[in-house]
């Protein structure tokens, strides 16, 4: 039975997997000001205009008719399976249940599974890259539901911000300690919660450190390489992604590697110069 998978754009899935699984994406939408960014823009153009600008760039949810007009685009006798970012952080997965609602009442054929992955960006990519995989070898989507549900209560999912400059602004981070950590050259470990809201997992003294934290991590759990994958994202700092990258593989030698940059979704509160890991 073939299924069609759907995801937001807060999944920094990396276009290789796009385009081998077909998977569609959902754009949210984000303002510079009053111009809204063009959907096609390079994560090199918005991060350059992102430095350059005053105030930090703004997202919303996508429009109802957004994912609407996707359902309609697949093929009749197809399911869909839309997997979200956490409705903790935002409310598309809301969003996408108003356009499921319409679709069906306009008589639309085709079923359709909306799904609240509790995560976003390398977690969410891991989820969505290991679903569109499945979707080609699964009888029917109970049974592809369950698989994903049970990825994403297996999937853990760190990172590290080399600035927490935009997650202050964005009201992610308390004003006043963000000031202080950022004057202590403090660095964040932070962990996405089962809730699919961001934890403060430790606190160090420059990121070198927070990274070796961040790839401790890996450490803690046991992994069967010849099926588990993990997912590495970055937010404009590639050279030093591929350094994590190199330094993982040579402990823990994965089949699968979802390697990504964060885009002007999840780049907006990120800024420049994180790192983070989900398996």
């Amino acid at each position: 039975m073939p299924i069609k998978i759907i995801t937001d754009s807060g999944s920094d899935l990396p276009l290789e997997y796009v385009e081998k699984y077909g998977v569609m994406i959902v754009h949210l939408p984000v303002h510079f000001g009053d111009e809204l960014m063009p959907e096609n823009t390079s994560t090199k153009d918005f991060y350059a205009k992102m430095v350059n600008s005053k105030e930090l760039p703004t997202t919303a949810s996508p429009s109802p008719q957004s994912f609407l007009e996707k359902f309609k685009e697949v093929e009749a006798g197809t399911d869909i399976m839309v997997i979200c970012m956490s409705s903790n952080i935002s409310s598309t997965y809301q969003t996408a249940m108003i356009a499921k609602e319409m679709y069906e009442e306009e008589g639309f054929p085709n079923a359709i599974e909306i799904i609240d992955s509790k995560r976003f960006s390398g977690g969410l990519s891991l989820i969505v890259a290991t679903a569109a995989r499945l979707s080609l070898t699964c009888s029917s989507m109970a049974e592809l539901k369950e698989m994903v549900l049970t990825q994403i209560r297996e999937t853990t999912a760190y990172f590290t911000l080399d600035t927490l400059e935009n997650v202050i602004k964005g009201g992610r981070l308390n004003r006043l300690s963000g000031a202080v950590a950022s004057v202590l050259n403090i660095k964040l470990l932070l962990k996405i919660s089962d809730e699919g809201i961001v934890e403060v997992v430790e606190k160090t003294r420059g990121l070198p450190k927070a990274l070796n934290h961040l790839l401790a991590k890996l450490d803690e759990k046991t992994f069967d390489y010849e099926k588990a994958a993990i997912a590495i994202v970055h937010s404009n700092c590639e050279k030093l992604a591929l350094e994590i990258k190199g330094r993982i593989l040579e402990k823990h030698p994965f089949k699968e590697i979802v390697f990504s940059s964060m885009g002007s979704v999840m780049g907006t509160y990120a800024g420049e110069g994180g790192i983070g890991v989900a398996f």
